[in-house]
């Protein structure tokens, strides 16, 4: 579907104040048209009646067999237990990178996609759950599916200290030991790190046979090195500076870059872990909706 919204380009999100605003902008965006969520978790379908029970919930009342035999009767459904999505949001410092052109760091673009996902799982009737990390997990807010749930979350974000190292590995297996119940872990980060560790980090949730979900997300500059005359990169995550000739340098960058990020699909794709990159500058809505079309395809 076409966007139908300048509001949900992130160079316009950009400009709005608060993370739980630029949130709703996006949602309201991609639900329009939407049916169905491919989060969805509970089953709705109808089994059979069961007689009324004082204290019972009306709303599931079968009101036309009461008025053919004046006896009140329950509908029964097939019940699901409904699905929790833990999502994962990387606060290692290399995510507050934003490139000169850029609207938002990955850190920002990443936290308004989690917001975003919070909200149509939580829209759904559905459970969602927090946990932000760097080189341990920082914070793990605990499933909820109340709608005030996303306020709780959103805070959480918007207080994350991104000024540490990364082990995302070592993050992915605490949260495979911390969290029991099943269900979806989506993971925002660059990923960037320890390519090895990160994978046996996925291999451990998969183990515990929750379906995973890596958003990739990356500046635009940093996929394509778009730059020109001398210059001093700045080192995150304690390395140092480095003061360079791009154009010296441009094609090893993007031989080594795409060498890392094949390495990281071809290992997301045997573990049965659904994966996409995105670029800081992409619509937020294209990047949801081809990412849960995906899952429902699936």
């Amino acid at each position: 579907m076409q966007t139908t919204s300048t509001t949900l380009d992130p160079n316009t999100l950009a400009k709005l104040e608060g993370l739980e605003l630029r949130s709703r902008r996006i949602v309201d965006g991609y639900l329009s048209g939407m049916h169905r969520s491919a989060f969805r978790g509970q089953s709705v379908e109808f089994t059979e009646h069961r007689e009324y029970v004082p204290g019972d919930d009306l709303r599931y009342v079968d009101w036309k067999v009461f008025g053919k035999s004046d006896k009140v009767y329950l509908k029964q459904f097939e019940a699901e237990t409904n699905l929790v999505c833990y999502l994962l949001l990387d606060v290692s410092e290399s995510m507050r990178y934003r490139g000169d052109k850029s609207a938002m760091s990955k850190l920002e673009y990443a936290q308004c996609l989690a917001a975003a996902l919070a909200t149509i799982v939580l829209r759904q009737r559905d459970s969602v759950s927090l946990a932000t990390g760097d080189e341990q997990i920082r914070e793990l807010i605990r499933e909820s599916s109340n709608p005030s749930h996303a306020r709780q979350l959103v805070q959480v974000m918007e207080q994350a200290d991104a000024s540490h190292g990364s082990a995302l590995g070592t993050v992915l297996h605490e949260l495979s030991q911390r969290v029991k119940r099943r269900g979806i872990v989506v993971l925002l980060s660059d990923l960037l790190g320890n390519v090895d560790a990160i994978l046996a980090g996925l291999n451990h949730l998969r183990y515990q046979r929750h379906e995973v979900i890596v958003l990739q997300t990356m500046d635009r500059s940093e996929l394509d090195f778009p730059f020109e005359s001398t210059t001093l990169f700045q080192g995150l995550e304690a390395l140092p500076e480095v003061l360079a000739e791009p154009r010296g340098v441009r094609q090893a960058y993007l031989d080594e870059l795409q060498s890392f990020l094949d390495r990281i699909e071809a290992g997301c794709r045997s573990l049965r872990v659904d994966y996409e990159l995105l670029a800081t500058d992409r619509p937020f809505d294209e990047a949801l909706r081809r990412v849960l079309t995906q899952r429902t395809v699936r």
